[in-house]
């Protein structure tokens, strides 16, 4: 067995899958992490050759700019991204070559998809994806049948090229193609999730946040969270966001609207620039993103875009009226309420406690917290 460490710190298995690679196999050492390689929630990137795997992982999860994804080659071998080093998410993603063979008896597909939390299957949208449909269906047919509790989500790739019209006649003929292959197959019970994605807007970082949200058990409550911390702000809508990588983990119930996100989005890029350039020490010391983040953004229509740190991985970032944001103490006291809460409810830091993707402690008293500290609307107490 044996192994090729690549240059961005991720490892790939080199040809196949070793059967004898499974739990207990001691791994390669990688930096200390939150938890056990073995109890991470494991995302696989599946699809043919060129359909984009590889520039989505690099763009969401390193920051590599779209552009530069060009010059990427192609991916011969199975690469394994351990993200929680530098994310508040804790997982990894497996990377594989689009001509991976499931019927090699060397590749142990079995082991592969019984740790899997989520398969993402990539179809590259401005080519035919008649062959893609194909391999869509043996893969999920396969995991599902080795594990029926996975997440199966299909990227519609590479839309940017393609006008409104197309977008929409393309997801819908390949969503009618591949649930009739399934209902062929009898397999009726598998569910897939389809987005349109594109490494050159933010659709990409919305389609990853829906398939991470999946994989959080304390999703209901994060949400119950925001729910109850606008409605006693006056903000219109509220984002968890992971900052690294911009995905949100958490939204209030409110519906989600596209340029919302992508404001957010832009926001954390601009606080994280500007403190690079200002906020190090002339040493390159300190962080550019610390307890004391914060930022406020007032747009000329009236809206107030404001971003807190929570945890040093995750910042909070509302929008609201001009008019909600005169109440900017009322505003900061149910965020330092929500901010212990989310602290309650993630033991941040436990290393060797957490198990899964995040350990949660119970909610209840989070949840009393903040209910309690916006007691008709004003604060109960001064903090």
């Amino acid at each position: 067995m044996s192994y090729e460490e690549p240059l961005d710190g991720s490892y790939g298995v080199v040809d196949a899958f070793p059967k004898d690679f499974g739990y207990g196999v001691e791994e390669p050492d990688m930096e200390e992490s939150s938890a056990s390689p073995d109890s991470k929630p494991r995302i696989l990137l599946m699809g043919l050759r060129r359909s984009g795997k590889s520039s989505i992982q690099k763009v969401v999860f390193h920051k590599m700019s779209p552009n530069e994804t060009l010059f990427l080659e192609s991916t011969n071998k199975i690469y394994k991204d351990d993200i929680s080093d530098s994310s508040f998410v804790n997982f990894q993603i497996w990377d594989f070559p689009g001509q991976v063979d499931f019927f090699d008896p060397t590749f142990d597909y079995e082991m592969i998809f019984r740790g899997t939390g989520a398969l993402i299957f990539v179809i590259d949208a401005q080519d035919d994806y008649v062959e893609a449909l194909g391999r869509l269906h043996l893969t999920v047919s396969r995991a599902y049948r080795v594990n029926p509790e996975i997440n199966f989500e299909v990227f519609i790739h590479k839309v940017d090229g393609l006008s409104d019209d197309h977008k929409i006649e393309t997801q819908r003929d390949i969503h009618q193609r591949a649930n009739d292959d399934l209902a062929d197959a009898s397999l009726e019970k598998l569910h897939l999730s389809f987005y349109l994605t594109s490494i050159y807007d933010h659709s990409i970082f919305e389609a990853f946040s829906k398939v991470v949200q999946k994989l959080i058990p304390q999703l209901p409550t994060l949400e119950n969270l925001l729910n109850i911390f606008i409605s006693n702000s006056g903000i219109e809508k509220a984002f968890l966001f992971d900052v690294v990588s911009k995905i949100y983990i958490a939204t209030d119930s409110s519906p989600v609207d596209m340029q919302s996100y992508e404001l957010c989005c832009d926001m954390i890029d601009v606080v994280i620039d500007v403190s690079c350039i200002y906020g190090l020490r002339e040493d390159g010391g300190g962080s550019a993103y610390d307890k004391e983040s914060l930022a406020i953004i007032k747009l000329n229509n009236t809206t107030v875009l404001y971003l807190k740190e929570v945890t040093k991985f995750l910042a909070l970032v509302c929008i609201l009226r001009e008019e909600s944001f005169e109440r900017k103490g009322l505003i900061d006291y149910n965020f330092h309420c929500f901010r212990k809460a989310i602290h309650e409810v993630f033991e941040v830091g436990s290393s060797t406690q957490r198990v899964g993707m995040l350990q949660a402690s119970p909610p209840s008293s989070s949840l009393a917290s903040l209910k309690a500290s916006t007691l008709n609307g004003t604060p109960r107490s001064v903090v």
